[in-house]
């Protein structure tokens, strides 16, 4: 169950003439008249089917021949000439066909056979029964015919339609030998659900959690993808909460199941963190596609249960949560396999800085605080504030409209302190050289105190950001420190 309400998935019902008349578009007449040629049947299959129904845009075009996919491939691009390029993959008996911006896969249709530690399956020729027994979902199992004679005709036999009206996600065969032939299917079936608004079917679910072990033969790779596609759903909680109702979330991600339960003592309860969490991280789905940004929020208070402590006078707390979570982001990527670049260095940025808009919206709004978070946010100061703003999920509404108003409030004067001001990824006016030139210094702990204290004056607002301004203020503050520059007079320039 979602916190927040499933996307409606609207679908339609086609009437023969009209799922034929789908299929008018001139590769698919170009695709039946090569298939009829050769004497192959042919069909679309998958997710382009589907889609069809769920009138979602799909460019995602799979062929299946009872035959040579790739003899199919190459023959088609023959006939379409100039523009056609095909790509062949033998070892997988698959091509893929690229024409005028389409891109189409086609495989011979197959049966497979797995062994109990891989994912690859053993594959032999077969019909168009064995291919759409093979697939993961009755959604996915509908093909529809290209070949002249029963061009459009709808081959269902799951009941892929039926499931698709229920919205539902189920299996084709036994679900046991489906999750255990590729436990990847088992992160497909949850992502599938979490796209479409979809419900999983209580057989499927079942088997989801007695054959949660097999994930383990997944790679981190693939894992990653699927949850990255979760993430970027329109309402991602949906799946993470299938995933912990599985068992799959403790062995995939640990650190996000950590975060789970409510611990009560003198009568003092904390939050549970892991549905705070999934409600920050749909609070911003509404607001942002980018995966990134939904990444922070997913992580931004992973270092609670490392730092949770109970205080007498306090209560509950978790003091620098966010610090730890920081340290926790690159740890946390490299195990996933996620990118580790600039990607993980901004989740990490806005893991560490989270804190920092509440603190100041929770207490007055000072120009130096804002000034000090311009500067260490830069030019993410945006997504923070919106990932700030999606962190606010108290059940108090007067305290929920009071943070909002001063982040309003944040807003402005970040506006008004960067147009005045000019702090984003500003660089002191006075550079180290400089200092090492005037004082006749060479590189020395002298020199950083100096540039900090030029730092610090500005955010503070004790001298406007311009080199006049801070040079006057290093020579200052250089006096005091006992140090003389080597030219009285010199500009500094």
């Amino acid at each position: 169950m979602s916190l927040l309400k499933a996307k409606k998935t609207k679908m339609i019902d086609l009437t023969a003439d009209e799922l034929k008349a789908c299929f008018r578009a001139n590769i698919f007449r170009r695709v039946s008249e090569t298939a009829d040629k050769l004497g192959l049947e042919c069909y679309v299959v998958g997710g382009y089917v589907r889609d069809l129904f769920l009138q979602r845009p799909s460019q995602d075009i799979d062929v299946v021949v009872v035959g040579s996919g790739i003899a199919m491939a190459e023959a088609l691009a023959k006939r379409l000439g100039h523009g056609a390029h095909v790509s062949v993959f033998r070892n997988f008996g698959t091509a893929q066909l690229k024409w005028h911006g389409l891109e189409v896969e086609f495989v011979g249709a197959r049966r497979e056979s797995y062994t109990h530690n891989s994912r690859k399956p053993i594959v032999e020729d077969g019909t168009l029964e064995d291919d759409q027994n093979r697939r993961d979902f009755t959604i996915n199992a509908m093909a529809v015919c290209l070949n002249s004679a029963r061009y459009g005709e709808l081959v269902d036999p799951f009941g892929g339609l039926d499931d698709l009206r229920e919205k539902t996600i189920r299996t084709p065969l036994d679900p046991d030998v489906t999750f255990i032939d590729d436990p990847l299917r088992m992160m497909r079936c949850i992502r599938f659900a979490t796209q479409l608004g979809f419900y999983i079917d209580d057989e499927t679910f079942l088997s989801l959690c007695r054959n949660r072990e097999r994930i383990s033969i997944i790679s981190r790779e693939r894992i990653a993808d699927e949850l990255n596609k979760i993430v970027l759903s329109p309402i991602p909680s949906k799946g993470f909460i299938d995933l912990d109702r599985s068992g799959l979330l403790e062995l995939i991600f640990p650190e996000l199941a950590a975060l789970q339960g409510v611990e009560t003592r003198n009568g003092r309860a904390h939050k549970d963190n892991f549905y705070h969490t999934l409600q920050v991280l749909d609070n911003i789905s509404r607001h942002t596609d980018n995966l990134w940004l939904r990444w922070a929020a997913l992580l931004h208070d992973i270092g609670k249960p490392v730092t949770k402590r109970w205080e007498p006078k306090a209560g509950w707390t978790f003091h620098n949560h966010n610090f730890v979570g920081e340290k926790m982001v690159p740890s946390i990527f490299r195990k996933m396999k996620l990118p580790m670049n600039e990607k993980m260095k901004y989740v990490q940025k806005l893991v560490g800085l989270h804190m920092r808009p509440i603190a100041i919206a929770d207490d007055e709004v000072t120009d130096s605080a804002v000034r000090r978070l311009l500067f260490e946010a830069g030019d993410d100061i945006d997504d923070l504030m919106t990932l700030c703003e999606a962190d606010i999920t108290s059940k108090s509404l007067e305290r929920k409209q009071r943070f909002l108003d001063n982040f309003r409030l944040v807003r402005l004067k970040l506006k008004d302190l960067e147009e005045r001001d000019r702090i984003r990824n500003f660089q002191p006016p006075v550079d180290g050289e400089e200092i090492m030139r005037v004082f006749g210094l060479s590189p020395c702990p002298q020199i950083g105190t100096l540039k900090s204290a030029i730092k610090d004056a500005i955010l503070d607002g004790v001298i406007p950001n311009d080199h006049d301004a801070a040079y006057a203020f290093l020579l200052k503050k250089a006096e005091k420190m006992g140090l003389q520059p080597l030219d009285r007079d010199a500009s500094g320039k």
